[in-house]
């Protein structure tokens, strides 16, 4: 339910304008390629070797299973954010239909999966320059690609949706080129090769060499390819038009990163033996590789390897941007540190942002340097954080529908088919997964990460955050429609005005 202040309380502080000083500049041609590349991560070009090595080809099922519980994810988020697009998105959305418990502890902890998953990408940017410059010592270009990463977010919004648009484009040429020649491989041939057909689908042991067992392990790797999602939703309060363009981004971007994941992993799994696939190894083992080799394009491990580091460069400014949206929102919400909310001329939270850099400074010092176990416990929370992001998300979801529902709301222009049955279903798929990890190898180690963390940001909140924070009005796009003047807050009864003074 909406926050409202209890009998006898002093009234909240006035909140600030609704878009809190960000500049609404990215266009619906932004948003789309922008979800795209920030789901779109270096494990596909590489090879996905975890999920194939434990599903073999049936992995290509996982991927689809799971693009549908994103696509669930994508459209409730579409749903929500069309109403309210609110800074802090999904974070401020769940503090107001779940309670403000609820939205400290979805919105740290984005934040933190982000920062540590920045981290890792600059230093694999930098492992890929690398592969030119074998002696080029490891923090030059960290360090370069995290100036450039926070100049780029640090400009304006309009420049990091260009320099975004731009990243997600070569993946997904990259991604169109692939299929189309992966397609003419198998069933026409190439120059010189004659056509691969389908025998590495039945060969190895089979579409399920390790049976449903190996299929279930493969959903835990391969649900983690479409995190990055929900990014849509957190441009929403910087959309030219929210109400119009995020539905149409989130469909284009849902429906297109399925059939790329799918076809992609379709062709990988036909054209090489899933048995030298799952080995791994560095780009040039990577079936994009291999199958530009064959077509014969030339310098085909040099392109790659380009494809590859745009790809990390694009998750990472990507994440970045998230990170600092995040934090700025909290703050808003005076559940960080009141500085963080500051917005600078031209619409970007800068002391956010520095924090947010600070914070993908010290994961990266950990991730290169600290023991193992230090490692192991980032790890952890990002893996058990992501998935409980997720079902908080769709938990706000259902509280969303059924408060809109119970109080003859309009509807969303975006509407989730089958809602509220397909949220709870994703939500119970999501939880199954959480509970898997415990039995997997290399992820058993995420509860012990997890829970003392989530229990940390409880305590947080019960016995320090909760006593200063505000209420900030939540954005409603439906608001004219009801008679309620525009950035006051709507009535928690969905009432309007004429329905009270009659």
């Amino acid at each position: 339910m909406p926050d409202a202040p209890g009998p006898g309380s002093a009234p909240p502080p006035t909140p600030p304008p609704q878009d809190h000083g960000l500049k609404r500049a990215l266009t619906g041609r932004q948003l789309s390629m922008i979800g795209l590349g920030g789901a779109i991560g270096t494990g596909l070009f590489l090879g996905s070797s975890l999920a194939i090595s434990a599903a073999g080809p049936a992995t290509v099922i996982a991927y689809v299973v799971c693009a549908l519980i994103a696509l669930v994810i994508g459209w409730a988020l579409a749903e929500m954010t069309s109403v309210h697009p609110a800074a802090g998105s999904f974070g401020s959305i769940a503090r107001h239909y779940l309670g403000p418990l609820a939205g400290f502890v979805i919105r740290w902890t984005y934040w933190t999966i982000q920062v540590i998953a920045i981290g890792g990408e600059v230093i694999a940017a930098g492992i890929y320059v690398r592969f030119w410059w074998p002696e080029l010592p490891l923090w030059l270009p960290v360090v370069a690609f995290s100036l450039l990463i926070l100049a780029a977010n640090a400009l304006s919004v309009g420049v990091f949706g260009r320099l975004e648009y731009w990243f997600s484009t070569i993946k997904i040429t990259a991604i169109g080129v692939f299929v189309l020649l992966g397609c003419a491989y198998v069933f026409l041939g190439l120059p010189g090769h004659a056509a691969v057909g389908t025998t590495n689908l039945s060969g190895h042991g089979g579409l399920l060499p390790h049976g449903m067992s190996g299929l279930a392990t493969a959903f835990v790797f391969v649900i983690f390819s479409y995190i990055g999602t929900e990014i849509i939703a957190v441009t929403a309060a910087e959309s030219e038009d929210p109400v119009r363009d995020i539905p149409r981004a989130a469909r284009r971007m849902v429906v297109r990163l399925a059939l790329f994941y799918v076809l992609a992993m379709a062709v990988v799994v036909t054209v090489v033996p899933w048995t030298r696939t799952a080995k791994g190894g560095d780009v040039t083992a990577s079936p994009f590789v291999q199958l530009f080799d064959v077509a014969g394009i030339p310098a085909a491990a040099g392109i790659m390897n380009f494809v590859v580091l745009s790809a990390a460069l694009s998750s990472a400014n990507a994440n970045t941007y998230l990170a600092t949206r995040m934090i700025h929102s909290l703050a808003v919400d005076r559940h960080a540190p009141r500085p963080f909310a500051r917005v600078g001329r031209r619409g970007v939270p800068h002391r956010a942002l520095a924090v947010s850099g600070v914070g993908l400074g010290a994961a990266a010092l950990l991730s290169v340097h600290s023991e193992d176990t230090a490692y192991i416990m980032l790890f952890g929370i990002s893996v058990f954080g992501a998935l409980v992001v997720w079902i908080l998300i769709l938990a706000s979801h259902v509280a969303f529908r059924r408060h809109r529902v119970r109080h003859a709301l309009p509807a969303s222009p975006a509407r989730l088919r089958g809602a509220p049955f397909t949220t709870v279903a994703a939500a119970l798929a999501l939880a199954a997964i959480l509970v898997s990890t415990v039995f997997i190898e290399g992820l058993e180690d995420s509860w012990k990460a997890g829970l003392p963390f989530f229990a940390v940001l409880v305590l947080v909140y019960r016995f320090g955050a909760r006593r200063y924070e505000t209420a900030a009005a939540l954005p409603d796009s439906t608001a004219a429609e009801r008679g309620v003047v525009p950035g006051t807050r709507a009535p928690a009864d969905g009432t309007t005005r004429a329905d009270r003074s009659g």
